[in-house]
């Protein structure tokens, strides 16, 4: 599953570097579906860094990857 995480990373990332933004792996937790990230650049401090993670980058994962229970935030 790792792999399958990194590799749809890699997809969202340009969309987020658009913005000036980037996306960190932090950890994939395989056990309970839970993969932690962390946004960065200008998608760090944004106040509509929730709204891209639950309704892009959370949504994506889970379309892609059937283990992926929820995305957190670090």
């Amino acid at each position: 599953m790792l792999e399958e995480v990194k590799a749809t990373l890699d997809f969202i990332r340009p969309h987020l570097q658009a913005d000036g933004g980037d996306i960190e792996l932090v950890e994939v937790e395989e056990a309970t579906g839970t993969v932690k990230v962390r946004l960065k650049g200008a998608c760090g401090g944004c106040p509509m860094s929730q709204f891209t993670l639950a309704n892009g980058v959370a949504r994506v994962l889970r379309e892609r990857i059937p283990g992926v229970k929820q995305v957190v935030p670090v």
